[in-house]
């Protein structure tokens, strides 16, 4: 075969850059530390990268955002928890002061004053957020857990689902007259004027406690029950139900009303306890669960009222019951509340006895997610509050007798006229007796606080300890997403990363081969075929 000069310069051409490429490619595998640049490349190291690249995206997502977004929620979650938990612990210590029978007038006020702190601040923790959002309300993150202020212009239509073990039994005094005394006009007024022990009563009653205090005209006060035959059963404004905000009915305080009426039904507006009769109360406690019925819980009462009037840390009633919010303007002709647009409903399917747990979850790690809020329910139970009212309504109570009894004996003390210290002594026979009934019944209302409040500390003290084993499960995710972090970022160095040492010897001696090809290319082309003829 013959070969010519046009043979030899472009075979010598072709293997010059074919090194002339690997010495490039080594170039650029040096300079960028990848195996290769481009899918075509090798193919199967491209499909690798791809998945190994998604792995390791999805694990520093995991690792380096939910998890940390995850575990923040969860600190502010507990520590709201525990300032909660030191707050009733204090209303424990407080209670238990408050039953020892041997308090001071000075004791009591201390105690007032604490208990009353203490019920302002307990729902105020509930409203702790993170990142912009209430951590205590479920799926409304937008919504704060209490009000946070005074609120005049929605009225709640609030129904709360019941049972027998809501009625409790109460002892009242009732001091009659002796609630108007005053040093001018205790021989004046017909009623104080003629008050002896005899005026001063306890009256036994039947309650339920609602949340809230307040309320609005009995109007809307609805109870509904599912007597023995199956049957609904209803008791509301149309059936000898009545309210008050002055607790009087005939001469008598409420209690003694209810008393004295096995038929009665009477909401006490402005502290939201609902009285009922002996024949009331037969009825609603011989309510009971059909098992054969899945859908019906025929033990459940229910209780419908409404409420406009909110101060500042009431509780928000959508994040507790079924209810329906209506905003309310006012009528500039007559000056009158009106409503303003269409109701909201929340929570209706509760009615329905279907309870939707807003529980939100975060994905920590591959096909695995972990619940970071608590409800409001499991340990912002409306009856803490609503336990410091009793408490200090009792004490107050007490206070205000004992203020009254030391009014008569100042008074005492200075008249000399026998016709009126008659008078004046029949008062205090009146109001030491009083100030015993009151006091023997504060006593024992601080012995069921603290069980009642030893109860919600319990239920904080659960929330707690639920929110600490998801932290603690969340660190066991955090640790295994860091080692599978590591694993992928590994196999992923492994499967593009270039050995450097190797590329660069192997550079080294691509450069070497082209200039040795540039050298012995140069010497070849210089001979012709005349040099071998």
């Amino acid at each position: 075969m013959r070969i010519t000069n046009k043979i030899m310069q472009r075979n010598s051409l072709t293997n010059i850059n074919s090194n002339k490429e690997l010495q490039d490619n080594l170039t650029t595998q040096m300079s960028t530390q990848k195996k290769i640049n481009r899918a075509s490349d090798d193919p199967v190291i491209a499909i690798r990268a791809l998945r190994l690249r998604s792995n390791v995206t999805e694990v520093t997502q995991y690792y380096s955002k939910n998890i940390p977004d995850a575990d923040s929620w969860l600190q502010v979650t507990e520590d709201a928890l525990k300032n909660t938990s030191a707050i009733v612990t204090k209303m424990i210590e407080q209670a238990t002061r408050g039953s020892n029978g041997d308090l001071t007038s000075s004791d009591r006020k201390i105690i007032l004053e604490q208990l009353r702190a203490l019920g302002d601040e307990v729902y105020k923790t509930g409203d702790a957020s993170y990142a912009g959002r209430y951590v205590f309300t479920g799926y409304r993150t937008d919504t704060s857990l209490s009000f946070q202020e005074e609120t005049k212009n929605i009225k709640y239509t609030i129904t709360e689902q019941l049972d027998k073990s809501a009625i409790s039994d109460m002892t009242s005094v009732n001091i009659g007259a002796l609630g108007k005394w005053t040093s001018a006009n205790y021989d004046t007024d017909t009623d104080l004027a003629a008050l002896n022990e005899s005026g001063v009563t306890t009256a036994d009653v039947h309650r339920i406690r609602l949340a809230y205090e307040d309320l609005d005209e009995e109007s809307a006060l609805k109870i509904e029950y599912t007597d023995g035959s199956g049957n609904t059963q209803t008791f509301d404004a149309s059936n000898n139900v009545n309210s008050t905000d002055i607790t009087t009915f005939s001469g008598k305080d409420a209690y003694a009303y209810v008393a004295d009426n096995a038929d009665a039904v009477v909401l006490v507006r402005d502290t939201g306890e609902l009285l009922i009769g002996e024949n009331v109360y037969r009825k609603l406690m011989d309510t009971k669960d059909d098992p054969t019925t899945s859908t019906k819980n025929e033990a459940e009462i229910r209780v419908t009222y409404q409420k406009t009037n909110f101060t500042a840390d009431d509780l928000r009633p959508e994040h507790y019951y079924a209810c329906t919010g209506q905003k309310l303007i006012e009528d500039t002709a007559t000056g009158n509340m009106v409503n303003d647009g269409d109701p909201i409903n929340y929570n209706q399917d509760y009615l329905k006895g279907i309870v939707d747990k807003q529980s939100i979850e975060y994905d920590v790690g591959f096909n695995q997610t972990i619940r970071v809020n608590s409800t409001a329910d499991e340990s912002y139970n409306l009856g803490i509050g609503r336990e410091v009212d009793d408490l200090v309504r009792a004490l107050q109570n007490v206070i205000n007798l004992e203020e009254t009894r030391a009014s008569i004996e100042k008074k005492i003390a200075g008249t000399t006229d026998e016709a009126k210290l008659t008078i004046l002594n029949n008062q205090l026979v009146a109001a030491n007796k009083a100030f015993d009934y009151a006091k023997d019944l504060c006593q024992k209302r601080f012995e069921s606080g603290i069980t009642s409040f030893q109860g919600y500390l319990d239920d904080t003290s659960l929330a707690i300890t639920n929110v600490g084993t998801r932290s603690s499960k969340l660190e066991l995710i955090q640790s295994r997403m860091q080692n599978q972090k590591t694993t992928f970022e590994t196999l992923k160095s492994q499967n593009e990363d270039i050995d450097i040492t190797e590329v660069a010897i192997q550079l080294s001696s691509s450069e070497m081969t082209y200039q040795a090809a540039l050298t012995a290319t140069g010497k070849i082309i210089q001979n012709t075929l005349l040099n071998y003829i």
